[in-house]
């Protein structure tokens, strides 16, 4: 029997986990504008400094190769010093790398720091959402994860408000997100008292991914690739395109607003329908906004439409793939299989920006940004297409859990979300 409202809001229950875990959420929120600043910043200051396309196209990349191997290496680090010891020094590490940035403004500096700051905030995350999952239980975990996608999302918005706040030319915008990652520790380590027990489950290879959800495996790549140069390359495109520091604030913003606005009601329809097909639909969406600036980038009202729609199926594309993956394994390998989707998407971030920036810095000029995503959006559409001709649907009735995870999670959150869709089909098939 189909349950209905499985990606519901739950908002006593959303209370009750800000209630258990403010400090938390509050100091996630608050590296989350650090984040967003530096990013957006590093592609404002870039051109200032008279970086090239391409240049700071290797910077924005090697934010995701840090990432990436912040991913897999959180976990060993924190069960060897424990989570305090982990949280407290990396935190202070991004907050050090960013006063760096505006000091030495050179490719290779900047290109090192980029590789440090992602393997923090990796590593960073790792921690946060351990402790996230450990505050919450069965009851109201499903909520915990969607709060926590919010105010990561959220973070990203107000970090472009922050924006306006100074001149890029200088050194203040660099010290806000410095000082803002340094206060955010201690909200969370004066709060938290409990360290959580901490265990991960064995990755299933790449190999085994693969073979059991084809569509998985290579929609995460592709969506890697779209979701790196949305949040690496926006700004670059922006500063590329002439516009003012307020317009690139307001655009980049845009992205997340859509992701947010956009996630439930496609996960809504996600658990009513084919989820390929609809893999289907919102990549054309996708591939429809991405076209729309491409050819009629000029107008500023057409940048900021095509950027709400980008974001807007970018991000549900990433539960959506996670979703359907799941449709097709058992529930014990489900947790497993977080680790190779995350690492997946996570070479793909890595390869967006520097074929982004290589577009952009050939006779294409700024479109260059957009034909990439394009391009993405279109093969993922074709093959997501192709795969629905190769294997029967699940039936409607028997699909997993739809839960809203950011692509900026780490692979705890997502096997933590793998996790809470096994518990609760297991619940739903116990009262069926």
């Amino acid at each position: 029997m189909h349950r209905l409202g499985k990606i519901g809001y739950g908002n006593g229950k959303m209370v009750q986990v800000f209630s258990s875990a403010w400090a938390l959420l509050l100091g996630m929120g608050l590296l989350m504008v650090g984040n967003g600043m530096q990013s957006t910043l590093l592609g404002i200051r870039g051109a200032i400094e008279n970086f090239s396309t391409f240049e700071m196209s290797i910077v924005m990349s090697c934010y995701f190769v840090g990432f990436l191997g912040g991913s897999r290496m959180a976990p060993g680090m924190i069960r060897r010093v424990g989570h305090v010891r982990v949280f407290a020094a990396l935190a202070s590490m991004i907050s050090a790398v960013m006063i760096l940035y505006p000091t030495f403004p050179n490719v290779l500096v900047w290109s090192l720091g980029r590789v440090l700051i992602g393997f923090c905030f990796s590593a960073v995350y790792v921690t946060a959402e351990s402790w996230l999952n450990n505050a919450a239980d069965n009851s109201n975990r499903g909520q915990a994860l969607s709060l926590y996608m919010i105010v990561q999302t959220l973070g990203i918005v107000l970090a472009q408000v922050l924006m306006l706040a100074a001149d890029p030319s200088g050194f203040v915008l660099f010290v806000i997100p410095s000082v803002l990652v340094s206060i955010a520790i201690t909200p969370i380590l004066l709060s938290i008292s409990p360290t959580p027990a901490f265990d991960t489950t064995k990755p299933m290879s790449l190999r085994e991914l693969v073979n059991f959800s084809p569509l998985g495996a290579v929609g995460m790549f592709l969506l890697g690739g779209i979701f790196a140069a949305q949040f690496g390359m926006s700004s670059v495109y922006g500063a590329e395109a002439g516009l003012s520091v307020a317009q690139i604030s307001l655009y980049v913003a845009t992205f997340f607003v859509g992701a947010v606005v956009l996630q439930y009601p496609i996960g809504w329809i996600s658990d009513r329908m084919d989820r390929r097909t609809l893999i289907v639909i919102v990549s054309l969406i996708g591939l429809g906004g991405s076209l729309l600036a491409m050819f009629l980038g000029q107008s500023y009202s057409v940048l900021l439409v095509s950027a709400f729609v980008m974001g807007g199926m970018s991000n549900p594309l990433y539960s959506l793939l996670i979703a359907h993956t799941n449709d097709y394994l058992e529930h014990e390998d489900m947790a497993a299989a977080s680790g190779g989707m995350v690492f997946i998407n996570g070479l793909g971030a890595i390869a967006g920006p520097v074929i982004t920036g290589w577009l952009m810095g050939t006779t294409l000029g700024p479109p260059g940004f957009y034909l990439f995503t394009s391009i993405l959006f279109a093969m993922l559409a074709l093959y997501a297409g192709y795969r629905a001709t190769q294997r029967a649907a699940v039936p409607v009735d028997e699909t997993g859990e739809y839960i809203a995870i950011s692509p900026s999670a780490t692979s705890m959150a997502v096997e933590y979300a793998q996790e809470y869709a096994i518990e609760t089909d297991l619940e739903g098939e116990t009262e069926e």
